[in-house]
């Protein structure tokens, strides 16, 4: 890795350890309308029914602390306090917190005026020397109230024991497993404080906690470019595979494989690779057997006559398969589409046409287990309220995504 990517590497690890410990924050607010401003006064304030804070973050693992690596937060949080002994600005709790590699012997674990002077204070522009303090004009009694409003904290976790801390808080909110709570709850939480943080509007970046939890509990395994970016796509698609995909095909389950595809880079031959990789895993034809099964699968997104071309293939080679219609013009008929593949009709795959289809069919089916896998690009198309039919939503970037995941 060379010194540009390494600098990146600990540049994103910088964002993701200010997201994990906004995400913790909110987790451990004691009320459901407590609430979280993110890039607002500093990285993260907090506001209770009682005080608000201000919490600078700083992630420096392989940087020795000094004293002018937080100077600047320090002397902007006094411009905060100014404001406050002028009545401009409401009273509140300053807090910097950061990670790093050594030094932390040169912070005394309590500070007094002098230290808060000398240290953070004063600095030097163009050979002259600056006094914030005296500048701002504020007296020592005032600066007494200022510390008994900050706390510095240099000994934050380390980047991994911190993301951890929060998977555990998370499984613990939700009552999930690990794996649900780093691609479900973690996943969403990620991107719910990402969007936050980029949004113009000041009012608009806070959160309260019961608002987050609600947006955090659903089932979307969303495609986050950041949550790629921390944990690698080949590892993302792994996980996903080693959850859902891993079973073995002799369960006799009803599953559908809803599939989306961009038209500006579709390719037929990947979308036919896919159906026959599909029929492959999630068929089972015995002759002498009693249970035989085999998958449906939804294109959506796809051109009605690109559609039949599809099926013209794969008619052209002998490929059986069962739509619900049984002769040209006719209806929609969700009988036809659950008969069972059997050793003697040899269907392999059921494509369903539209959403509407689908629908007809899921109810159709009432006895046996259903599950459906929701393959999305950008937002999930397909909506169950049946609580008997299982439902995973996964959002992927192209089709052949499909094919790492399953």
């Amino acid at each position: 890795m060379s010194d540009s990517d390494r600098s990146a590497v600990d540049t994103l690890k910088g964002y993701f350890y200010q997201f994990d410990q906004s995400i913790l924050k909110l987790l451990s607010l004691e009320s459901p309308e407590d609430s979280v401003a993110i890039e607002c006064l500093e990285d993260i304030d907090i506001k209770t029914a009682t005080e608000v804070s201000a919490i600078q973050c700083k992630y420096y693992a392989k940087t020795e602390y000094n004293h002018s690596v937080i100077k600047d937060a320090v002397k902007h949080m006094l411009n905060h306090y100014k404001k406050v002994t002028k009545g401009e600005k409401q009273k509140i709790n300053y807090q910097i917190n950061g990670h790093y590699k050594s030094g932390h012997e040169k912070l005394p674990n309590e500070l007094d005026i002098d230290f808060l002077k000398k240290h953070f204070l004063t600095y030097t522009v163009e050979k002259v020397k600056h006094e914030h303090h005296i500048e701002l004009g504020l007296s020592d009694t005032e600066l007494e109230d200022f510390l008994s409003c900050l706390n510095i904290n240099i000994n934050s976790p380390e980047y991994t024991i911190q993301y951890n801390q929060l998977i555990d808080s998370l499984c613990t909110h939700f009552n999930s497993t690990r794996y649900s709570a780093e691609s479900f709850y973690y996943n969403n939480s990620l991107r719910i404080i990402k969007d936050l943080s980029i949004n113009s509007i000041k009012k608009d970046r806070m959160i309260t906690k019961k608002t987050f939890l609600e947006k955090v509990n659903n089932s979307n395994i969303l495609f986050n470019e950041w949550f790629i970016k921390i944990k690698g796509k080949k590892s993302h698609f792994k996980n996903l595979k080693q959850e859902y995909f891993t079973f073995l095909n002799i369960e006799p389950f009803e599953r559908f494989f809803l599939i989306e595809i961009d038209q500006s880079t579709y390719f037929r031959n990947e979308l036919k690779e896919l159906i026959f990789i599909i029929s492959k895993k999630w068929s089972k034809i015995s002759k002498y057997g009693t249970i035989s099964f085999c998958p449906y699968i939804l294109i959506h997104g796809i051109d009605y006559s690109e559609l039949i071309e599809i099926k013209t293939e794969l008619f052209r080679e002998r490929y059986k398969f069962i739509d619900g219609h049984d002769f040209q013009g006719a209806e929609f008929n969700p009988t036809s589409i659950v008969q069972a593949a059997t050793y003697q009709n040899q269907i392999k795959i059921k494509i369903l046409n539209m959403l509407t289809n689908l629908e007809l069919t899921l109810n159709s089916i009432p006895t046996k287990t259903k599950k459906v896998y929701q393959f999305f690009i950008t937002s999930p198309y397909f909506e169950c309220s049946n609580p008997s039919i299982g439902i995973h939503n996964i959002q992927i970037e192209h089709i052949t995504d499909i094919k790492e995941i399953i």
